[in-house]
């Protein structure tokens, strides 16, 4: 059951480099140089198409749309030793731990594991050089120069092994399963009795500009299950792969200081560790609450946790906690 907390984010991609410039094939001729020797210049290289590690991605979701990716022609060189311009490089931002394999083979070509990493997944063409380039004491004025190199194209399939950034942490029915397919494309069985989700259910939560990031709903804790009791380890174990947790209490709820401490307990006593990451806490099925009674609830809540009041229902508060949740997972 394990495995399946990490699922493969893949995105399948066409990549072609840049072709490299002509050189040029040009004798000088000015007003008192009748035979003046070559002067041609190089032809500029073609682009790479380039991946960068981008710490501030999560997934490779911003890729899925762009399946095909050509950097730019080298320009041809000119006389008077000028150079081609190089084509511009593509640079693709990818989160790190991305993996590049050539489709066809599935051959690995690199992993990107570090912030600022740069890799060229496909080189661009060299420039050809100008006919100066091959003038010798025996050849004075060669009259031919090279035609630029062709840059190369392939199938490339990226591949990220995600761990869930986010995992949601309440008693079941507390409203897990309906928040992440509100927030992502993940269509969880959603039903109202204890145990519906009975795997981790994943979703990637799109945010601004192209980022994402991964939320995993972790089946309901109940008392005890660190003893083994109900789906106990079995899930718990999901959870230490998180960067952070949401907890997540009905605002119906009796008393949600004392059912956060119960969920505390149970991963205290699974795992003590778990208490180091950063935690928020949520305040579900807020559409019951008027301004009143919202208050009132406030006055109750656990000290030193940062909270919001969210519905699924109504959106209430959705963006803002994504906000909340995209800032400690980049803290």
């Amino acid at each position: 059951m394990s495995n399946n907390s990490n699922f493969v984010d893949y995105v399948k991609i066409f990549c072609a480099s840049g072709n490299g410039g002509k050189g040029s094939m040009h004798l000088r001729r000015e007003k008192y140089i009748p035979k003046g020797g070559p002067d041609g210049g190089d032809g500029g290289r073609g682009g790479h198409v380039i991946l960068r590690g981008n710490a501030q991605y999560w997934t490779l979701i911003h890729l899925r749309y762009r399946k095909h990716i050509r950097a730019e022609h080298g320009g041809a060189g000119s006389g008077a030793l000028r150079h081609g311009a190089d084509g511009k490089d593509i640079i693709l931002d990818v989160p790190l731990g991305t993996v590049a394999r050539v489709a066809e083979t599935r051959e690995i070509v690199f992993e990107i594991t570090t912030d600022g990493e740069e890799q060229i997944l496909v080189q661009g063409g060299r420039g050809g050089k100008g006919n100066n380039f091959f003038k010798s004491a025996t050849n004075q004025t060669p009259r031919y120069a090279q035609p630029g190199e062709e840059g190369a194209e392939d199938w490339f399939i990226l591949e990220l092994k995600i761990l869930a950034d986010v995992g949601l942490v309440g008693f079941p029915n507390a409203g897990k399963s309906t928040l992440l397919s509100k927030l992502s494309a993940a269509k969880p069985k959603i039903a109202d009795y204890p145990f519906t989700t009975l795997e981790p259910n994943l979703g990637i939560v799109e945010y601004r500009d192209n980022r994402s990031f991964v939320m995993a709903d972790i089946p309901g804790i109940i008392e005890g299950a660190h003893e083994g009791r109900g789906l106990g380890l079995r899930f718990l174990r999901h959870i230490e792969r998180n960067s952070m947790l949401l907890f997540m209490i009905p605002a119906d709820s009796k008393d949600i200081a004392k059912e956060y401490k119960i969920l505390l307990k149970e991963l205290e006593m699974y795992n003590p560790e778990l208490l180091d990451k950063e935690r928020i806490l949520a305040i579900t099925k807020s559409d019951l609450l008027d301004t009143e009674l919202e208050g009132l609830v406030k006055k109750g809540l656990p000290k030193k946790i940062p909270h919001i009041f969210i519905s699924s229902y109504s959106a209430k508060g959705l963006d803002k906690l994504k906000d909340m949740l995209w800032e400690s997972l980049n803290n």
